[in-house]
């Protein structure tokens, strides 16, 4: 994998120096911890950290060359100044892997809600059709038979990382990938050299303003990677250059209309929809509709519950048929072949009279849809526990809890990564969402700073037939208080909740810091 520095430039798209050093990089950082001997070590700004500060540190550990943005000399090893540091790594990363993505075909999906389950079905159909491909989502790689860890929280991997998995996938013989990818993800660059053939969009609604300043912000971030369709180099196995978008989101899709200048294709519910669902049926074990387009005319059965899900098959149908040219019915055939998504819509079952789910639902809008699933699944009351993180989109506080005092019978409101913010802030703003649209504390709505008591409360109020929806975690494996993130997952929690409840045999609850000290402990550390 080793290069030279000026191999990496070779096909830069970028401005940079004129004059690179002929130096070896056996590899690229961004840590400088981290750091091997031969590496170059990519100095970046971050929100409260600078990576120009840790070039000593790098230096020391053994960079064979540094590239920032500030103006730096008498450094002992060679020194690149470069515009944008963030933007460059992902270029000079997939350098250095020799362009794993110009030999893939390479499927992104976006969206705020539905990216992972959208990602999954399409995965699903490739692996239906004998084609050999991997996928990286925010909760994992798959690479052939081999599952990596992307990390404890959701974002799109950092732009080495993705190269480097491309590389394996290339290196393992897979010819096509499909990757998940985030408004942090395309804001931060770390896809721009991914050669995107396809791009599928879920819906883009309330979500990361606290990130982007606006709704308009977001939308463009998350537009790119329709953009990126026009730059994707030609590769010898052809180009699809489609975008695939959700005529039923009226926030996303007239601006994407306009915006993607290569071949498009819409999907929905709605008629004039090109991809169209009609005749939807729903169960408690999952749902089937009829798919309509100009190539097909198909029954669709998933295991998967929920409305907004057939929005998510309809995506992923429309991009691997009329993308990929993959037979409708085998495209059929791995829909119905996906059994669920670790964190999504996830039945907890110990024999209890009543269903318990865990999701990740931590939006307004998939909070919403989240409920109206559990609604759709019972004749009796839906009861949500959920929280609101710190430091992240404030107005979604209140939303949330007026979409849950709306949609559900009784809400438990409770921590999701605080962080350093106060909880107790936190849950008075949302509560005062519950009282805005008719919540009454103690009778509707409940405030519970610890996330294992708040379940444990929620199975308490649970009726025969009742359906308790843990939302906000989902698959998460930390939560974090202060600064310090504690191992934390919802479904191991909804275990030890329900085998106490229940007198049986199950997991230990989870330890976090709200079982036993005090706020002003945790924010202090």
């Amino acid at each position: 994998m080793a290069k030279t520095l000026a191999n990496l430039f070779v096909d830069y798209p970028l401005s940079f120096p004129i004059v690179i050093p002929e130096i070896v990089i056996t590899g690229i950082a961004i840590d400088s911890r981290v750091v091997k001997a031969g590496e170059l070590f990519v100095a970046m700004r971050g929100g409260s950290l600078d990576g120009h500060d840790y070039i000593p540190n790098a230096v020391e550990r053994g960079a064979a060359a540094i590239v920032g943005d500030r103006d730096l000399t008498e450094l002992p090893i060679p020194y690149l100044r470069l515009e944008n540091p963030r933007q460059a790594l992902t270029w000079l990363a997939a350098a250095l892997h020799d362009w794993p993505a110009r030999k893939l075909t390479v499927i992104g999906v976006t969206g705020t809600d539905g990216k992972t389950t959208t990602s999954n079905l399409i995965h699903r159909i490739l692996m239906a059709a004998g084609i050999k491909s991997g996928m990286i989502s925010t909760v994992n790689a798959i690479i052939g038979d081999e599952m990596l860890d992307t990390g404890f929280h959701v974002t799109t991997p950092d732009a080495h990382d993705v190269q480097a998995y491309l590389a394996r996938m290339v290196k393992a013989g897979l010819t096509h990938v499909v990757l998940e990818t985030t408004s942090h993800g395309w804001s931060q660059y770390r896809v721009d050299a991914c050669e995107f053939d396809i791009g599928v969009v879920t819906n883009i609604t309330h979500e990361h303003l606290d990130e982007h300043g606006s709704y308009e912000n977001y939308r463009a971030a998350k537009a790119r990677l329709f953009s990126s369709l026009e730059w994707t180099r030609v590769k010898p196995h052809g180009n699809p250059r489609l975008g695939v978008i959700n005529r039923d989101d009226p926030r996303s899709f007239d601006y994407l209309d306009d915006l993607i200048k290569v071949n498009k294709i819409n999907y929905g519910l709605s008629e004039g929809s090109d991809v169209r669902a009609q005749n939807i049926e729903f169960s408690p074990s999952g749902m089937r509709f009829m798919a309509r387009s100009g190539k097909f005319e198909m029954e669709v059965h998933s295991k998967l519950v929920g409305a907004y899900n057939v929005s998510n098959c309809l995506a992923a149908l429309t991009a691997s048929v009329h993308g990929l040219g993959i037979d409708p019915q085998v495209a059929a055939s791995g829909i119905a072949s996906l059994e669920g998504i670790p964190g999504r819509m996830e039945r907890i079952d110990l024999g209890q009279n009543f269903t318990a789910i865990v999701d990740f639902a931590h939006t307004p809008n998939a909070l919403k849809v989240a409920l109206e699933a559990g609604r759709s699944m019972t004749k009796n009351r839906v009861v949500s526990v959920f929280g609101s993180a710190g430091l992240r989109d404030k107005e979604k506080r209140r939303m949330m809890a007026q979409t849950s005092a709306e949609l559900a019978d009784l809400s438990v409101l409770t921590a999701e990564d605080p962080r350093t913010e106060s909880l107790d802030g936190i849950l008075e703003e949302m509560a005062a969402g519950a009282r805005s649209r008719g919540g009454r504390e103690g009778v509707t709505f409940w405030k519970v700073p610890d996330r294992g008591e708040a379940i444990r409360l929620a199975l308490s109020l649970a009726r025969e037939g009742d359906v308790v929806l843990s939302c906000g975690k989902g698959h998460e494996q930390s939560m974090c208080f202060g600064r310090t993130e504690y191992p934390w997952d919802d479904r191991t929690a909804m275990r030890a909740a329900l085998a106490d409840l229940m007198g049986v045999t199950g997991p230990k609850m989870p330890y976090l810091p709200s079982q036993d000290q005090k706020e002003e402990e945790w924010l202090k550390g």
